[in-house]
């Protein structure tokens, strides 16, 4: 199990069910901008935990994890503005 997590493969089978996710997504009419704004984040963290857990340099690290932040506030932001109350 140890080497399941230290080869990144943990992280690849969270990134294929994000994928999937997608798809799903996509097949109940969501817009691809909606699957963006949801799942980028998240996808985004994989990478840089991935990076992490292989022992990547840390700039392959922090590029991705900081990517998230502005994405998800995008996300929050649209999701705020798009209420109809």
């Amino acid at each position: 199990m140890t080497e399941f997590f230290t080869s990144g493969h943990a992280v690849d089978v969270v990134l294929a069910v994000l994928a999937i996710e997608a798809l799903w997504l996509k097949f109940r009419a969501v817009g691809l901008r909606d699957i963006l704004g949801m799942l980028l984040p998240a996808a985004l963290m994989m990478i840089a935990l991935r990076a992490a857990l292989t022992g990547g340099a840390w700039p392959m690290i922090a590029i991705p994890l900081t990517l998230a932040f502005p994405v998800h506030i995008y996300d929050l932001r649209r999701r705020i503005f798009s209420r109809k109350d």
